[in-house]
């Protein structure tokens, strides 16, 4: 059925849904699972001296955060036994980066949480799950 799995993970309950159905569901078809994190680009702004934190020290705490995030899923994977791969990416749209990672790694389908923002920046930003599925040709399975 399903060979390559992506589950893209920010670390959230309602990710942590769809991590346990994809790890179940690669078990069970006996697929790969490649998780991926992605991490915001430094936020530079037109006064450089106002930079609340040096770019360096940014960078490093979001890999820190995304890889910390990609290596639980990896040992969740491993533990139940399927082969599981951990990435972590930087990208201004999260959702591009999702759509863009699973055509690399040959993903045939992407796992993904209803939601991970609420409240107004939910309505303002838009869902990155309603954008994978909108802009993506692979199947998306939606975990509520």
């Amino acid at each position: 059925m399903y060979k390559r799995i992506l589950v893209p993970t920010d670390g959230s309950e309602i990710t942590a849904k769809a991590v346990e159905t994809a790890v179940e569901l690669a078990k069970l078809c006996g697929a790969e699972l490649f998780a991926v994190g992605i991490k915001e680009p430094f936020p530079y702004s037109a006064i450089s001296e106002m930079q609340p934190v040096p770019p360096q020290e940014f960078y490093d705490a979001q890999e820190r955060i995304a890889a910390g995030r990609v290596k639980a899923v990896v040992e969740q994977a491993t533990q139940a036994g399927v082969s599981a791969h951990g990435h972590t990416i930087e990208a201004l749209h999260p959702w591009e980066a999702i759509i863009d990672h699973a055509k690399n790694q040959g993903c045939d389908l992407i796992v993904m949480a209803s939601h991970g923002r609420r409240g107004v920046s939910a309505l303002l930003l838009g869902s990155e799950t309603q954008k994978v599925l909108t802009h993506g040709t692979l199947p998306v399975l939606v975990v509520r």
